[in-house]
């Protein structure tokens, strides 16, 4: 065992640039890296599934193991988007525009965080004067849309999300295995 060094006001060892040498867990995933992935104005268009007239997504990573997908939003229309429930829970990073739920007094706007607990119901809306607004999103379970009363009218998840990006890139020629590298 080597002596500690000092360095920047902490205790360090010698060795500490060496890599870990031990075997990882068993069955663990690869790491999963997208280059540019922040870049929504230079990616190519072919990435962006679509969802709704004037909504689309970019998936960055489908875990089909522990049931949670992250992707990239982006609307590009005012209006209200959708009513639904989430089954788990929600983390929002606005990337660009505003957008809100009716049942809250707060807005969300580029640079800003949220989080949505299980078990809320809300209904998304971007503002009239937004041309576009884009979030990523990192959703555990479900969206389970429905009526204002809260009458299930469709469900959304890792699965359903992975089953239409891999229809998409079939349809635009990247291939349906396209998709693949971004499953865990």
């Amino acid at each position: 065992m080597t002596a500690p060094v000092q360095g920047n006001g902490f205790a360090e060892r010698d060795n500490r640039a060496i890599p870990f040498q031990g075997d990882q867990p068993y069955g663990m995933p690869a790491d999963l890296v997208i280059a540019g992935a922040m870049e929504v104005d230079t990616t190519d268009e072919r990435l962006w599934v679509p969802q709704a007239p004037s909504v689309h997504f970019r998936p960055l990573l489908f875990n089909v193991s522990q049931g949670y997908f992250v992707n990239i939003l982006r609307v590009r229309k005012a209006g209200v988007l959708s009513r639904h429930q989430h089954t788990g829970p929600v983390h929002a990073f606005t990337l660009r525009g505003r957008w809100h739920y009716l049942e809250h007094d707060w807005r969300a706007q580029a640079g800003s965080y949220s989080f949505e607990p299980p078990g809320e119901t809300h209904t998304l809306v971007v503002p009239d004067d937004c041309e576009e607004m884009i979030t990523l999103f990192h959703v555990t379970g479900a969206y389970v849309y429905c009526d204002p009363h809260g009458k299930a009218e469709g469900v959304e998840d890792v699965f359903s999300k992975l089953k239409l990006a891999r229809e998409h890139y079939k349809r635009v020629g990247l291939g349906e295995d396209f998709v693949d590298k971004l499953i865990r």
